[in-house]
């Protein structure tokens, strides 16, 4: 005669499954926690290193003098006005800068995204080109181009390399394929059949592109302005080949701290 031993109840086994189950999908989670922050040392090792801690050492270096901090050195070098001068001077042509790609580009854009024409894939890497070049290279281009015995030096007997708008025509050169690739690219999927409707009605085909295509493209259209801008502000190497001594961005020396210059051809510093 044998023995049955006790029978485990079916909610028992169910429970102990369930708390198998747990414990597996706490060790897994736990698992992929130390992956997610093991991959993410790596970046942040890297932003510390050569980002924070060169800020902080430069905001240091200028803020502790004579091992004494002298946080009103903030306020003297944002009211100094040398500094209120390269700020301007730095806002100001970036709004140009990126007013003036949009205006050139635009067109461009237009052109990629509703013709299809021979060698368009072509030139649309050709286009891509400027925005991939060192900026020494294109700043040392334009300034043979429009600088002391250029191409225009010597037909027109005009140089535009020590005035503002040889910066701005080289930040165009620069971002024309910021535009250019991201309107032209929604613009593409853009149907254009919503514009047609719009001139079948009565608007005008400049009309019809303020109110149904300009709309639609607005995303993408403040997207590639903030970039240029970004670009733009962010520029020193063209400034600092295209613009002359007279450029606000000149006036600075990192010798320690700010120093302010003359605006003459042999600056004082």
């Amino acid at each position: 005669m044998v023995l049955a031993g006790p029978v485990e109840p079916r909610e028992n086994r169910k429970k102990a499954d369930g708390h198998r189950k747990a414990d597996k999908a706490d060790r897994s989670g736990r698992r992929a926690t130390a992956l997610r922050l093991a991959l993410m040392a790596v970046p942040l090792a890297f932003f510390a290193v050569f980002f924070a801690y060169p800020v902080a050492a430069i905001v240091t270096r200028g803020l502790r003098v004579g091992g004494r901090w002298r946080f009103g050195r903030i306020a003297e070098v944002v009211t100094d006005p040398a500094t209120l001068d390269v700020l301007w001077f730095t806002c100001w042509q970036a709004v140009a800068s990126t007013a003036l790609t949009l205006a050139v580009a635009l067109p461009g854009a237009y052109v990629f995204a509703r013709f299809d024409f021979p060698g368009k894939g072509m030139l649309r890497a050709v286009v891509t080109v400027p925005f991939v070049l060192p900026t020494v290279v294109a700043g040392s281009a334009f300034l043979a181009l429009l600088g002391r015995g250029g191409l225009l030096d010597e037909l027109w007997a005009m140089r535009l390399d020590t005035s503002v708008w040889a910066i701005l025509l080289a930040h165009v050169f620069f971002n024309y394929a910021v535009v250019v690739r991201t309107v032209g690219g929604l613009w593409a999927q853009l149907d254009p059949r919503q514009e047609e409707a719009a001139r079948v009605l009565g608007a005008s085909r400049l009309s019809a592109w303020r109110l149904v295509t300009l709309p639609a493209l607005a995303p993408a259209v403040a997207a590639a302005a903030l970039m240029v801008f970004l670009f733009t502000f962010t520029s020193f190497g063209v400034i600092q080949i295209l613009g002359g001594p007279a450029t606000p961005p000149w006036r600075w020396r990192s010798t320690g701290r700010p120093r302010s210059c003359s605006t003459s051809p042999r600056p004082r510093c």
